[in-house]
């Protein structure tokens, strides 16, 4: 019998590729509908995201497949869903994330602030989820989590090993102050022996090994909060801006494709104007529990009071080398710097919604000039800046002349770090919401959660963002959205909700995976620091799950009602493509 089971355990993934399909295939068979044969598609993907027996970006391919094979959509109307302007946004923002960490500006970011906050235990935290977080605003989580783990872990360790040095040095001066009264005593020994405490009898007084463990265990806490901290930003830092990590983007895309005449209502301005606030609030409220729960709440000892010690100067000593091993700002991270800057600020006036933006005044229809125009015209700057200052008459070493300097960016870079399967994973998202509406079951599950009128809309918000919260924590946060989103969208149209009052928080909900460390890559790599066990992250993730849940739901019932008109149901709601 424990043959068979470790047999099927081996083989799990290939049982389920086989049977799911075969198991599901009466769905469409009994009832020949296009709502059941797309509702067979959705299932068996969903299926095949949850268990990862084949590759996401692969499973996000099978509508290519399927949805032409059972007549839902043609092949060309499905593959066209592919690549749309929300993958174009996602594309430009990685281009400029990864001209950010090829030129190593977001280590310069990072230690900067670092020098500013200090390194008293409260301090430091504050420092690095805040750094961490605003990485994770332009950069991806896990490359943010992954360069700040590291440092903190160099900082904690020299704070550690000067406390012990610190504690050594008292009990060696005492030992010497202890020998010279004892020799006071021993004035008339005959022989002329002084009595002296040896070091070593020191080192084994069972005082300084008390001192010793319970030194360590508090490092051990404060390593844990601390790599905790740094994951848990990573994630909250993701969901402030539209192209922070994936889930932001498919929500634009959703939108964009279920409500066609919604007016751009999603742009990165309007995102950022609701979800900054949202992640400040939330990244506190990590802070004060990670505090409790990790550091407690010794002011003096948490913050200092102003006081400097050895241990402080030196931990902040270890910050200040790694900043000028970086030496001075090249040219390249200048531009990249300048290029980042003018980005974020044609994001923000683009469309900013209380005054015209300048693609409205430049080009008179919004929709000409998007925020994925605006990312693929700044990103294509890296492809066609030089490196370095070109030289006129420059000789090299030989004396010959020098070679022109490489761009800021090479294909071979872009291609080396870019995740292409996220954008499959779009696409696919994209194409499963589009057979969606063209099937008709986008209609017929709205028609099904009409009863949902009787309950009040925070209610439904809340118990629908703790399900996502829960659901993707055993399951990627792309794949969940992807499937939730237009479930949701049906759902609003029915009960005649504002579509964004459940898509928006379920969408920052999607994120909140802190519990597991398979839930996120930023958990991984926590975890994979050695200090952690899973129930660290299990207890710590718990609570900040409910938080995240409670403090997105009243952000969009707040600032979230001013910024998108929530209170009304839009006339651009019932608006929806036909089969």
């Amino acid at each position: 019998m424990a043959g068979i089971l470790s047999w099927l355990w081996r083989y799990r993934n290939y049982i389920v590729i086989v049977l799911t399909p075969l198991l599901l295939l009466p769905l469409p068979l009994v009832i020949p509908t296009q709502e059941a044969k797309c509702g067979f598609v959705i299932i068996l993907m969903a299926l095949y995201w949850c268990t990862e027996c084949i590759p996401l970006a692969v499973t996000a391919l099978l509508p290519v497949i399927l949805f032409p094979m059972m007549g839902v959509m043609e092949s060309g109307e499905v593959c066209i869903q592919y690549l749309k302007d929300s993958n174009m946004l996602f594309i430009g923002g990685l281009l400029v994330a990864i001209a950010v960490e090829h030129w190593n500006l977001h280590r310069r970011i990072a230690l900067q602030v670092l020098l500013i906050v200090g390194v008293k235990p409260s301090l430091l935290m504050i420092g690095f989820m805040s750094t961490t977080a605003f990485l994770s605003m332009w950069i991806s989580n896990t490359a943010s989590t992954a360069m700040m783990l590291p440092i903190a872990n160099a900082v904690l360790q020299q704070l550690c090993d000067t406390e012990a040095n610190a504690e050594e040095r008292d009990f060696s001066l005492t030992a010497a102050k202890d020998g010279q009264e004892n020799q006071a005593f021993e004035m008339d020994d005959r022989k002329g022996n002084l009595s002296t405490v040896p070091p070593e009898v020191c080192e084994r007084s069972p005082e300084m090994e008390q001192r010793r463990l319970k030194r360590e265990q508090e490092y051990i806490k404060l390593s844990k909060g601390m790599s905790l901290s740094v994951c848990y930003a990573a994630s909250i830092g993701g969901t402030a801006t539209l192209t922070g990590t994936t889930p932001n983007v498919i929500l634009k895309g959703q939108i964009d494709e279920l409500f066609p005449e919604n007016g751009g209502i999603i742009n990165f301005a309007s995102f950022f104007g609701f979800s900054f606030p949202n992640m400040v609030l939330m990244l506190a409220l990590s802070w004060l529990w990670l505090q409790f729960m990790f550091l407690g709440f010794n002011l003096r000892k948490s913050f200092g009071c102003g006081t400097k010690n050895d241990s402080d100067r030196e931990a902040y000593q270890v910050i200040k080398d790694e900043y000028k091993k970086l030496g001075r700002m090249s040219f390249a991270e200048s531009c990249v710097l300048v290029i980042f800057t003018l980005l974020v600020l044609l994001w923000f006036t683009r469309e900013p919604g209380f005054i015209p933006g300048w693609a409205t005044v430049l080009f008179n229809k919004e929709k000409y000039v998007t925020d994925g125009t605006v990312a693929i015209l700044m990103s294509a700057l890296f492809f066609c800046i030089p490196s370095n200052l070109p030289r006129c008459c420059g000789k090299s070493r030989d004396g010959a002349p020098t070679e022109a300097p490489s761009p800021l960016l090479s294909w071979d870079i872009v291609h080396e770090k870019m995740p292409w399967n996220i954008l499959l994973l779009l696409g696919g998202g994209f194409a499963l919401a589009h057979g969606s509406e063209k099937s008709g079951l986008s209609v017929w599950l709205g028609e099904s959660l009409i009863p949902l009128q009787s309950i009040p809309p925070f209610a439904i918000s809340i118990l629908l963002c703790l399900l996502v919260a829960m659901f993707t924590e055993c399951s990627s946060n792309t794949a969940t959205t992807t499937l939730f989103l237009p479930i949701l969208a049906s759902m609003a149209t029915a009960i005649k909700i504002h579509p964004l009052y459940v898509m928006f928080p379920c969408t920052i909900s999607a994120s909140l995976a802190f519990m597991l460390p398979v839930a996120t890559p930023p958990n991984a790599i926590a975890f994979s620091y050695g200090n952690l066990k899973v129930m660290d992250m299990a207890k710590a993730g718990f609570i900040l799950n409910f938080l995240g849940v409670i403090t997105v739901n009243i952000a969009i019932n707040t600032w979230g009602v001013a910024i998108f008109q929530l209170n009304t149901f839009p006339s651009w709601a019932n608006v929806t493509k036909t089969p």
